[in-house]
């Protein structure tokens, strides 16, 4: 099989996989930029609202106890 005749490849089909793979490798930047500002934007925000909700805490009481055994 190797032996065999082999297709005819296009001149040009190096040009068209470094121009290719050129876009590719900016696309992925391009998501991995925008996925790292997002997740920064996501936390900042997070540690926003948890210093001001501060949700470790308990609320107030709303009810007061009975007055028993004065």
């Amino acid at each position: 099989m190797l032996d065999g005749p082999h297709p005819v490849l296009p001149p040009d089909l190096a040009a068209r996989a470094v121009r290719r793979g050129g876009r590719r490798l900016r696309l992925r930047r391009a998501v991995h930029r925008t996925a790292g500002w997002l997740l920064g934007a996501a936390l900042a925000v997070f540690l926003v609202w948890a210093g001001i909700e501060q949700p470790w805490e308990r609320e107030p009481a709303r009810v007061t106890p009975p007055l028993e055994g004065w």
